[in-house]
């Protein structure tokens, strides 16, 4: 197991909706930032089915649910860009044609930004119920391989760029921590409570919460993240699987 890459200049983390960055990569993202990265976040989908309500204003979510998220960057610390593709919730489509476009869309972004360091979902997880959570990682592992090569996309004209690694998330077979202090873990805990929308569905905190129900959730998360430090013998940690882009 693998312990810290060195702090990249620059990273560019790719998520399948609203939240699901600083789930699976916040504290990480903090931890750099903290230590002068520049931090990039990029949305895949516009998170309009993130809601039990069946009577939800879903335009009213979508630009709710993008105020949250770059309120969420800004509690990580982060000071690159935050963009999103815009995708239907639940709707992430790899078929031929619009996989080749979505491709196209995040290539753009890989080459106008130019990230040392892409983090996205791991695709080949087992038994991954959610759509959009494979989608995005298939988008992401083949917009990293088209936008380091020149022929491809070649109307973008843009340079190519290669990343110098390539870090999966939500991973079947670990092989990297990150190492963590707990105020990388308090900033990925607060980025997290940005998503106010997201309470009764994914965090269990009731609007009305006295604070106990956000403590239990951050005991959780803090909980998460002894179980992956403990995977390379570090007290806090985040696990990855780490990839190299020129595979």
């Amino acid at each position: 197991m693998r312990v810290d890459l060195p702090t990249p200049s620059s990273a560019l983390a790719i998520g399948a909706h609203p939240d699901d960055i600083e789930f699976e990569c916040g504290a990480t993202l903090a931890k750099w930032a903290a230590a002068g990265a520049t931090v990039h976040l990029l949305v895949s989908t516009d998170g309009s089915k993130g809601t039990w309500d069946v009577d939800a204003d879903t335009d009213a979510l979508i630009a709710r649910r993008q105020d949250e998220q770059r309120e969420a960057a800004r509690r990580l610390g982060a000071t690159g860009e935050v963009r999103f593709l815009g995708q239907t919730d639940g709707e992430l489509d790899m078929g031929v044609d619009a996989g080749l476009a979505l491709r196209d869309q995040v290539v753009r972004v890989i080459r106008e930004l130019r990230p040392a360091v892409v983090l996205g979902h791991d695709p080949w997880r087992r038994w991954r119920l959610h759509p959009d959570h494979r989608a995005a990682g298939w988008v992401t592992l083949d917009a990293v391989v088209a936008a380091r090569d020149p022929h491809y996309f070649k109307d973008q004209s843009l340079p190519h760029h290669r990343p110098e690694a390539l870090l999966l998330f939500e991973c079947e077979a670990p092989d990297h921590v990150e190492a963590l202090a707990p105020a990388h873990v308090g900033a990925k805990v607060d980025a997290l409570l940005a998503h106010e929308s997201q309470f009764e569905t994914t965090m269990v905190i009731d609007v009305d919460d006295d604070g106990s129900q956000a403590a239990a959730f951050a005991d959780r998360v803090t909980a998460e993240a002894r179980d992956h430090g403990r995977m390379a013998g570090v007290g806090l940690g985040e696990a990855f699987r780490l990839m190299d882009p020129a595979a």
